[in-house]
This record gives structure tokens, sequence and C-alpha cells, in this order.
């Protein structure tokens, strides 16, 4: 059977079997034309790699029990094991990311507490004003004369040089 119909038989993309076969996972036979020929077992190979990697095995792992697949040698108890160093594996997945959630969720409360902290206005003083506390042998405060509302010149500052590229005047030849 030529690529696409084992494609449609086993639910499998072309270009997955092109890159199985690229791995040497899949080893169809060549006809005179230089087509590819899939016999009718190798369906059977096709779904087991197709499985396996829903299972999510990885490619070189589906590669080390093929051959003993092929050869009718794979027994059940090793897949068992498989399938339980996989469930394991996945175990110590959803622990990460549970932990990495919960620091994701952290951060989150975190820069809302920062946010909200951002739109409150600033506490306003108490009627009479904030209360002095200095200790009984502490100086009488400095008295600190205020800064002018408007900190420009009430007249303009002539410019002397101008330091902005645009600016420069260009010489004409």
């Amino acid at each position: 059977m030529q690529i696409s119909e084992l494609a449609q038989r086993t639910a499998v993309s072309v270009h997955a079997l092109r890159h199985y076969e690229r791995l040497g996972l899949l080893q169809p036979r060549r006809r005179a034309n230089g087509y590819r020929d899939y016999p009718a077992a190798l369906q059977r190979e096709v779904v087991f790699i197709a499985m396996s990697r829903q299972l999510g095995f990885s490619l070189p792992q589906i590669a080390e029990r093929l051959g003993a697949y092929r050869a009718g040698t794979l027994r059940i108890n090793t897949m068992v094991e498989a399938l339980s160093e996989r469930a394991a594996a996945l175990d110590q997945q959803i622990a990460a990311l549970e932990a990495q959630k919960a620091r994701v969720l952290d951060h989150q409360a975190w820069l809302q507490a920062q946010q909200a902290k951002a739109k409150r206005p600033p506490p306003a003083a108490p009627q009479g004003g904030w209360p002095r506390v200095r200790s009984a042998g502490a100086p009488a405060p400095a008295v600190v004369q205020e800064a002018p509302a408007s900190p420009t010149p009430s007249t303009p500052v002539p410019r002397t040089h101008r330091t902005h590229p645009s600016s420069r005047s260009r010489k004409t030849p």
C-alpha cells in the first residue's frame, strides 16, 4: 500500500510516517518506480508507535521496544513496568507544575497588591496636624523655608549653544 493509504488507515500523518522512516522505525520496501510500498503488517507497527507516542513515550524509548514488538517477544510485564515508570514520571511532572503554579499565583497576588497600593491615595493628615514625636533631650527641629512654587525663572534664559543634531546648521559648499 502507498503512504497515503497507510496514513488514512492508521490516522497518522504522512509527515509523521516519513519522519518515522528517517529515524529507522519503519522500513518500507521500494517499488521499481521508487515509490514506498508499505506491507499490511507495517500497519500494526505504526499503530504501536502512535499509541506509544500518545502515552508520552519518546521515539528512542519506542525504538527500544519496537524490535521485540516486531518479533512478538514483547512481554506484557515489560509494558506494565514501562507504563508504571511513565506514570511515576508524570506524577513528578505534575508535582513540579503544581509548585510552579503556586509560585505564579503568589507572584500574581503580590503584583495585584502592588497595583492596589499604587492606586490608593496617600493617607490624609489627622485633624489638628500630625503629633510631634521627639525625645526630651532632642534639639528643636530646624525651620526650613519652602522653595517657590514655580522653579522656572520669570525671564527666559538665552541659549548659547544647541546640542541636538537636528538643530545644527549645515555648511553649504
